[in-house]
């Protein structure tokens, strides 16, 4: 733990993550006792929820939105530890919100004294050994939603194991997604009669955010039209590798398709090479800057989306989607996004870690390839055969659907165990 302390003092000022996030730990227990010491109210309780990334933070934020209007007295405080969160933090609307300190027992004790919580709050995979066994010593209970742990994951392990073991079996409370995740907890060492199945709440958000979409919005109305659109979210160049001649052959025999694709990091490096061969295939192309400077709806034939925080609402576009991270490293971004919009889903064959594209394929409102041939097998299929695609599409809508409940249930745990 020192070490990590004094690579915070020392970090550099560039831009990498790992830097990032040691940086912003300077001065971070002071900002955390500062901030609490204007805003705690003890007369209130408070519930503090971790959630380490975006990902978390989107299964977080339903629950946080949920138990500000079912209870409006208690206060909330809200960690993450990476640095992409920090501006989808400050997002939740917690009264306290910042980076968690490293796991040391000064940071613990210092969190626990500023912060005074009646509940601690782990989402979906990570426990902090000894803030949790600090908590517990002072009697406040520590919870887990949305818990989530894949068959292959590390945590499994042996030594992993020997070090969470105690962290994870004085856990007063466990909501895992589904009966699978809620047997590998067990195994872990939770006790059976503190698990319950809740459900995922990312499906509540997604479908919020779905039903929210304004379709008559600027962005929505500029890149509107009736021409079958794919698509493609949170793609890598190792995705574009397959889906740009996929998408390129399936047009060839559906020629009034139409692509929309949106990097999972929209960097200038990402999107040149993108135009470049758009243009290259003889296509009209432009990036969603293009678009919204000449304020005029586009007809291009594939809009490169530049910037970030749009794709959600994009989906509401899509005759059918693409999600990316299949033939990349990273795995699978979310498939849920585009089902809740009633868009049947296609990626690439590293789907295994995601429970949410397991599903998909079950309920026959997926397809998984394997290369450029059998993408563009499915995309022709969906973007001109309106009946098949229509019923995937609607197996994929009814899937998010039955899973909606997650966040009620979450927030019903949270109530028992302040309540207890």
């Amino acid at each position: 733990m020192s070490v990590a302390r004094a690579a915070s003092l020392m970090a550099p000022d560039c831009d990498g993550k790992i830097w990032r996030s040691l940086r912003a730990r300077r001065g971070l227990l002071t900002r955390w006792e500062r901030a609490a010491a204007a805003t705690r109210d003890p007369s209130r309780p408070l519930v503090w929820l971790h959630a380490p990334s975006v990902g978390e933070g989107l299964q977080a934020r339903p629950v946080a939105h949920a138990l500000r209007a079912a209870r409006p007295d208690v206060q909330q405080a809200y960690s993450f530890f990476s640095p992409s969160a920090e501006r989808f933090a400050a997002r939740v609307g917690a009264e306290l919100t910042d980076y968690l300190p490293f796991d040391g027992a000064t940071e613990a004790e210092r969190m626990l004294d500023a912060l005074r919580p009646d509940l601690l709050v782990f989402v979906k995979l990570d426990v902090w050994p000894v803030l949790v066994a600090r908590a517990v010593a002072r009697g406040v209970p520590v919870a887990m939603l949305s818990a989530t742990l894949s068959a292959g994951s590390g945590r499994r392990s042996g030594l992993a194991q020997a070090l969470l073991h105690d962290a994870y079996a004085a856990l007063s409370a466990v909501g895992a997604i589904d009966a699978a995740n809620a047997d590998r907890r067990v195994a872990l060492g939770v006790r059976r009669e503190v698990v319950h199945v809740t459900g995922d709440t990312r499906f509540d958000q997604v479908w919020a955010r779905a039903q929210g979409v304004d379709r008559a919005s600027p962005l929505l109305r500029l890149l509107a039209s009736d021409r079958p659109t794919l698509v493609a979210g949170s793609t890598w160049p190792s995705d574009e590798a397959v889906l740009l001649p996929a998408w390129r052959a399936a047009r060839a025999a559906v020629p009034r398709a139409r692509l929309i694709v949106a990097p999972h990091e929209p960097t200038v490096s990402h999107v040149t090479p993108m135009l470049a061969w758009a243009r290259g295939a003889g296509l009209q192309v432009a990036t969603l800057a293009d678009v919204e400077r000449a304020g005029v709806p586009c007809g291009a034939d594939v809009l490169v989306v530049d910037r970030v925080g749009v794709l959600g609402d994009l989906y509401a576009l899509a005759t059918a989607a693409f999600v990316g991270g299949g033939f990349h490293s990273a795995g699978l971004h979310s498939a849920i996004e585009p089902a809740a919009f009633g868009a049947p889903v296609v990626f690439g064959p590293g789907h295994h870690m995601s429970r949410e594209a397991g599903l998909l394929l079950e309920a026959g409102g997926g397809a998984a390839v394997a290369d450029a041939g059998a993408l563009a097998a499915v995309l022709r299929t969906w973007l001109a055969d309106g009946g098949g695609r229509d019923d995937a599409g609607g197996r994929a809508r009814a899937l998010v659907q039955a899973e909606l409940g997650a966040t009620a249930r979450s927030v019903g745990l949270i109530e028992g165990l302040l309540r207890g």
